[in-house]
């Protein structure tokens, strides 16, 4: 801006005497005094007086004032034409300055923008991330997410020693590790020498990667040794629900409105999956042993490995895959796979809930029932319906409540799809049996609490 400014002085200096000549040339009084006339010696009439006279005459005196005063105005010109150049120059170099505080601002805004965008879709990463000593990002198919290094899992899991199993699936088993800053996480460590396994394992990993929501466990990061794959999760301190309602406590810590908020939190990340993922993400292995439960009892769904992004699919394309006793029948029998399918394993956990009994139990060591097929004509029946519920929850809720969820129950176990509600019918179903404090709407009155602390 400094060298503009000079620029225009230079060339408003550099024609000022072609203007001044200029100026000179049209008046006649100041170029009679700027070339004088040539006086003719042979003349008579001229004197040297005469000629001394005209030097100091009125005319040649008035002549010269009405010069200086041209000057006066010319340089009055040239001042104001200096300021207004000046002027201009601080205008322009403000709006320059301005322009770049805008560009910068607009970035910074832009890069604030993405960041948050990021964080609603699932792509920031945890900020337990930053606790970690051995992280690099990497992407993978437009996501990000955090490869961790196989050295810091061996180590954060003593070797992945058997006294830090937290349960085993079919691929591998779950493993509690402590990352540097006392971060407790879960490893699942997958056996990926087959071509399922190692599908699975990208399945999951590429799934968990898009989501973030209260209700999905959330995936930290993955790693890889040889043919073994690691998938790093925020650890579940109450385990699974299967641990609880089937292990050693039988259900003992789990109150019937527990057990009800259980249920909402599921619903809810189901919901999410059907109706808030675009495309939908059908769960297809939803079972209480993939929902996991965290130090305040909520509860979150888990394990994608068998997850699917499109309902589409038939029984000559996909395999057939999940758990004897949560398997909707149109898809153990035709193939057909729809979230409807996800409905009826959600039933399925409802009647674990609600009765303490497994999906599937042997009657004969080559007969077993299903928990459907053997509920279903007491579900329906409301004299013989107390009667089988849960001993651990037993006479500690309002009947007109246990009916209401044995319907539900009842609807998403219906045989024929199209019967079943979807899961937000469902939601909104059972927020209403959920006390406020554990997200629901329901206001308890005392009487109400101290019969269930019973």
């Amino acid at each position: 801006m400094r060298n503009l400014l000079l620029l225009v002085l230079f060339v408003f200096l550099y024609k000022q005497p072609t203007g001044i000549h200029a100026f000179l040339e049209s008046d006649p009084l100041v170029f009679s005094l700027s070339a004088p006339a040539p006086v003719s010696v042979s003349s008579p009439l001229i004197s040297p007086v005469s000629s001394s006279m005209a030097a100091v005459s009125p005319g040649i005196q008035k002549g010269s004032d009405e010069h200086r005063h041209h000057m006066d105005a010319h340089h009055k010109l040239l001042i104001a034409l200096i300021v207004a150049c000046s002027a201009l120059c601080a205008i322009i170099l403000s709006l320059f300055c301005l322009w770049l505080y805008h560009l910068k601002f607009s970035h910074k805004s832009i890069r604030n923008k993405a960041k948050s965008t990021d964080g609603e879709n699932g792509l920031v990463l945890s900020p337990f991330l930053g606790k970690f000593t051995s992280v690099r990002m990497v992407s993978k198919k437009g996501s990000v997410i955090s490869f961790i290094e196989y050295k810091l899992l061996e180590k954060a899991t003593d070797n992945f020693h058997e006294s830090n199993i937290l349960g085993e699936g079919g691929f591998g088993r779950v493993y509690k590790a402590q990352l540097d800053g006392n971060l407790l996480v879960a490893v699942k460590k997958l056996d990926c020498a087959t071509q399922d396994a190692t599908r699975e394992f990208e399945n999951e990993v590429d799934i968990l990667s898009n989501i973030q929501h209260p209700n999905v466990i959330f995936l930290l990061g993955y790693s890889a040794h040889d043919d073994t794959r690691f998938i790093v999760y925020e650890l579940m301190h109450n385990g699974s629900l299967e641990t609880h309602l089937h292990g050693p406590s039988h259900g003992s810590a789990l109150t019937w409105h527990m057990r009800m908020k259980i249920a909402l939190d599921t619903a809810r990340g189901l919901e999410y999956l059907h109706e808030h993922c675009n495309p939908p993400v059908i769960h297809r292995d939803l079972k209480s042993s993939n929902i996991l439960l965290d130090s305040n009892f909520n509860a979150k769904l888990s394990d994608f490995g068998l997850a699917i992004t499109d309902g589409t699919q038939n029984k000559n394309n996909l395999k057939l895959s999940g758990t004897l006793g949560y398997v909707a029948p149109e898809y153990l029998l035709d193939g057909k796979l729809t979230d409807k399918s996800d409905v009826y394993a959600f039933g399925v956990v409802l009647l674990e809930l609600l009765l303490g009994r497994r999906p599937v139990e042997k009657l004969a060591p080559a007969q077993c029932q299903s928990i459907v097929t053997w509920a279903m004509p007491q579900l329906t029946d409301r004299s013989k319906l107390p009667n089988i519920v849960d001993p651990v929850i037993k006479n500690t809720m309002d009947l007109k409540h246990l009916y209401q969820v044995a319907a539900v129950a009842v609807l998403c176990v219906q045989p024929e799809p199209s019967y079943r509600p979807l899961i937000t019918d469902v939601l909104h179903s059972l927020v209403p049996l959920v006390p406020v404090e554990l997200g629901g709407t329901l206001r308890l009155t005392p009487s109400v609490n101290a019969g269930e602390s019973h």
